[in-house]
């Protein structure tokens, strides 16, 4: 035998050793739990069908805007659905050299102090709602690695806001008020610190007070409304469709800091809050602050009339509401079951009507190995994703409930292998009441062997699921990099991105009012203002020139370059670069876009367009000339 056959045959045998580990004890489980038979995986005849739905042709438009996290990018990346193109990547909490984000003047106050940061860590995406429908007007994102959240504007799809949360570390679960209107953007800190957390108390942990947060953000003023201290840590979050009740899952009850302390208890909790008794404790002044920081917090522990605390297995993961209002969702992750809280209850367990607050659990049905999230078709069925067994399960929740209350019914539909190791999951509309029921896309940890090979450090893997039918299809591969952690979809239709930017749009209106105090009208002029060692460059653009090719400066001279195109068709968008400078922006059609930097090198200095805007691009170009100090 050849050392390729070998090479081939050893493959094989690994892959087929891997799936026995992996799937066979979850089709073991799940068939002792459901009754058997099981469809793991879709017919190769109507996968085949799927994936011809799922086809774009050239010039055709998808039915759905998809927006996913980039991860450890630090940004935000629109796809087209079904097709799974990538359409445009929205920096947020990164810096992006082709537009600028983080570069230019308009990015840097929107990012305030927290620009100093180079890096992000961004998880959930999601949009804004009004009576629990997509509204299409924002979508807000997280970053884990310096506590921050933003909101994109989608009809310029660029991020307009950002706020550091205070007292806190590391925001990761986000979700939105869904009713009657995001009013509140609720984020969970997940790591327990000391209070204060300033080193007086380094040598002497052990006494010091330590918690954590959750907290809620104004969606208007992207200010921090108020803020919730609870007992153990915070994780996912989710919120009901009455506008009363949001709740967050919480791993570490133990409040340890190490791995076997953080999975010693059998059960962790659910923490419930509810909304309107923390505004009506606000209201009353029934709160307190922390160090500098002027936001509301408020005492949310075990014995609070803010929270409620539901014991659920064992490290739970993800939250999700159900489209129907019906149910929060629990998911288990080192359980093999899901947890459905009913919300109708949660007023008689505020009410203290219940001895056990378990006596809100409708249902715990048995899934699979490591149920991380859950989401929805509309039509009764939940997905979940079992990291362990890589693995999609289809379930119904009413046949969960029936079978919780001891009757014999197979609530399991269908489970689904998928490559590998799922985190997230997400089907169409799903977080909105109306769930279509159409797409499901599945976020893949890991890829292996899916893809050609690019070295130790391996593509991961979104995956593209018909479930239109009674039966999932898998019909797309997508490699994707950096932990795009988690996606969410919105018909077309339900946004209207603009093509040509508003003259007199707050985006760029900071630089619109600093030109008018120099005298200066951006559509028009082309000048240079001096202000001691403070020079202001201001020039239009008109497709293929600038409105100013050379101007001079002194060495050590902070330079601050305004450039407003003037062109008025869509796609015809100019760029700014400044040769050795570490200076580069975007200008769209009418925008106005300013960049700021020291000219500390003396001599001739070109800079030029860098956005293809023309057949005579190349010679869109100038010239600084720096005068030695």
């Amino acid at each position: 035998m050849s050392k390729h056959d070998q090479h081939e045959e050893l493959s094989e045998h690994v892959k087929l050793s891997r799936r026995l580990f992996l799937g066979g004890s979850s089709a073991l489980l799940a068939t002792a739990a459901a009754g058997g038979g099981l469809s793991l995986a879709s017919s190769p005849a109507l996968a085949a069908a799927a994936a011809q739905n799922a086809h774009v042709a050239p010039g055709e438009l998808d039915e759905y805007y998809g927006f996913w996290s980039g991860g450890h990018q630090g940004e935000v990346r629109v796809l087209g659905v079904p097709s799974m193109r990538e359409l445009m990547r929205i920096p947020v909490f990164n810096v992006d050299s082709a537009t600028g984000w983080g570069l230019t003047d308009e990015s840097k106050r929107i990012m305030g102090e927290s620009s100093k940061y180079l890096n992000g860590d961004c998880h959930h995406p999601h949009i804004s709602m009004t009576d629990g429908h997509y509204d299409g007007k924002y979508l807000f994102i997280n970053d884990k690695a310096n506590s921050r959240v933003a909101r994109i504007r989608l009809d310029i799809m660029k991020c307009d806001k950002m706020v550091t949360i205070p007292n806190v570390q590391a925001i990761h679960g986000l979700r939105l008020q869904k009713v009657p209107h995001t009013q509140y953007v609720f984020c969970n800190a997940e790591f327990i610190i000391p209070h204060p957390n300033d080193g007086s108390n380094l040598k002497n942990l052990d006494a010091a007070e330590k918690f954590t947060m959750f907290n809620a953000v104004d969606a208007e003023t992207m200010e921090v409304a108020f803020q919730v201290i609870v007992d153990g840590n915070l994780d996912n979050t989710d919120a009901c469709y009455t506008g009363k009740y949001a709740a967050s899952t919480c791993y570490n009850s133990e409040g340890a800091t190490d791995l076997g302390g953080m999975m010693r208890n059998e059960r962790d909790w659910v923490t419930v809050f509810n909304i309107p008794r923390i505004e009506a404790a606000i209201k009353a002044g029934n709160f307190t602050t922390l160090g500098d920081s002027k936001v509301p917090v408020l005492d949310g522990r075990k014995g609070s009339a803010l929270t409620r605390y539901i014991p659920v297995p064992k490290n739970p993961h993800g939250l999700n509401t159900s489209p129907d209002g019906k149910y929060f969702i629990a998911n288990g992750k080192l359980s093999p079951t899901v947890s459905m809280i009913e919300i109708a209850k949660l007023d008689d367990l505020f009410e203290d009507k219940f001895d056990d607050p378990r006596a809100v659990i409708a249902a715990e049905p048995e899934l699979g190995l490591g149920p991380l999230h859950t989401t929805f078709d509309g039509r009764g069925n939940a997905y979940t994703t079992l990291f362990i067994d890589s693995q999609v399960v289809k379930w119904n929740m009413a046949d969960a409930v029936k079978a919780y209350n001891g009757e014999d019914v197979n609530y399991i539909r269908q489970k689904l292998d998928v490559q590998y190791q799922p985190g997230h999951n997400h089907a169409s509309h799903t977080e909105a009441r109306d769930a279509d029921g159409k797409w499901l896309v599945v976020l893949c940890k890991f890829s292996k062997d899916r893809f050609l090979p690019v070295g130790p450090l391996h593509a991961e893997n979104d995956q593209l699921i018909d479930i239109s039918g009674e039966e999932m299809k898998l019909v797309h591969d997508g490699p994707t990099f950096a932990e795009p952690h988690d996606c969410i979809l919105i018909k077309r239709n339900m946004l209207n991105p603009k093509k040509i930017w508003d003259r007199n749009d707050p985006f760029f209106a900071d630089t619109v009012a600093m030109a008018a105090k120099d005298g200066v009208t951006l559509e028009r002029d082309n000048k240079v203002i001096r202000d001691g060692n403070k020079v202001r460059v201001y020039m239009t653009s008109v497709a293929p020139t600038y409105g100013i090719q050379e101007f001079t400066v002194k060495q050590g001279d902070e330079v601050t370059v305004v450039v407003t195109n003037l062109d008025m068709i869509e796609d015809v968008s100019h760029g700014f670069c400044m040769v050795n400078h570490g200076v580069s922006m975007e200008i769209s059609p009418q925008q106005t876009s300013s960049i700021t930097f020291v000219a500390d090198k003396p001599g001739v200095h070109w800079y030029y367009c860098n956005w293809f805007c023309h057949a005579l691009h190349m010679e869109m170009v100038g010239r600084m000339f720096v005068e030695p100090a």
